[in-house]
């Protein structure tokens, strides 16, 4: 059997280093749990800090630079940043690089430098690629500098990734759909997808009190996500990551204003996806139902808090799940008796 390698970030966050603007929805120091920069020291003692943490064989490990706008730094300071990474690439304990950008502050200059340091993949904030949106979210750049960056970050054989939201001001459920349909056009290999939030201490937070903002409710942005997270696992985007992770500061509600978070958005966009394929099958009040999944999405398709069992179970008299790693992901086999 063919031994499956698991793949492992180390993240390094840069609150807000490096970015000329301030989005309306920003604050990293609040997102990221982290209110300093680090220094090249504290960066190593945290590699070598999460490396205790990670299996030896087996594995692939990547350092990754989040939370700021990281070819908006001083190269002086990113070179400082890169070097301290440099000794685990060099002992072959991690094998690569991750940086975090704008589509501004990218160049064949800065493409050049990263790849001499040992980066290999490029994830870039579009949250949108409508300008419309942008501008309203005061993002600073416009959709075609993400298709400019997005070219040059491909030209020189880095793995794309291109991030975006939902529920961003003048957005709606079509345009974001858009947007998603211009990130597998642009050919990212991977993408991140948020719902926005509105965070404490933030231009979105004055826009909220005023009434200026309507945040969508977590149904609307279960809804919005789920055609969009299908529509990428069609086209073989990787999806790393659906939903702010969750903090302390959310969780509690001392950070967050209003907004669809939920610790698990991840899963209730899964089960979402699954209950609108349940959806083609016809009620039979006299027959029992029995469903045929991958075992891999059996949790997906009996819904989150099995509520995607308890609708079906309204139209017939009880509703049985199988596993059968013979079918397909993203397929299912109904049976009725």
């Amino acid at each position: 059997m063919k031994t499956k390698i698991r793949h492992f970030h180390i993240p390094i966050f840069i609150p807000d280093f490096g970015c000329p603007f301030r989005c309306i929805f920003c604050n990293q120091k609040t997102i990221t749990s982290t209110n300093t920069h680090p220094s090249a020291s504290d960066i190593q003692s945290q590699i070598e800090q999460w490396l205790t943490t990670i299996p030896t064989v087996d594995c692939v490990v990547e350092i990754a630079f989040f939370g700021g706008n990281f070819t908006g730094i001083p190269a002086e300071i990113q070179q400082t940043y890169l070097t301290a990474a440099a000794p685990f690439l060099e002992s072959n304990r991690v094998q690569s690089i991750r940086i975090s950008t704008r589509p501004d502050a990218i160049s064949e200059e800065i493409l050049l430098q990263l790849k001499k340091y040992g980066v290999r993949s490029i994830e870039l904030g579009a949250q949108s690629l409508n300008n419309k949106v942008l501008k309203a979210a005061q993002r600073g750049h416009t959709a075609e500098d993400v298709i400019q960056a997005s070219s040059l970050i491909l030209k020189h054989g880095f793995t794309l990734g291109l991030q975006m939201m939902v529920g961003l001001p003048s957005d709606n459920a079509e345009t974001a759909l858009k947007t998603a349909q211009k990130i597998i056009e642009i050919g990212a290999h991977e993408t991140r997808i948020y719902p926005l939030l509105v965070i404490k201490n933030t231009d979105l937070e004055t826009q909220f009190l005023q009434g200026k903002y309507i945040p969508l409710s977590l149904e609307e942005a279960i809804n919005q996500t789920a055609p969009i997270y299908e529509l990428f696992e069609k086209h073989k985007i990787t999806i790393l990551k659906v939903g702010l992770h969750p903090s302390e500061g959310f969780n509690s509600g001392e950070e967050l204003i209003a907004g669809p978070y939920h610790p698990n958005f991840r899963e209730l966009v899964l089960s979402r996806i699954w209950k609108n394929r349940f959806k083609k099958i016809p009620a039979d009040k006299d027959s029992t139902l029995k469903i045929t999944v991958n075992p891999s999405e059996i949790n997906h398709a009996i819904g989150f808090g099995g509520e995607n069992k308890k609708e079906l179970e309204i139209s017939f008299i009880s509703v049985q799940f199988i596993q059968d790693v013979h079918v397909q992901k993203g397929s299912y086999i109904i049976d009725t008796l």
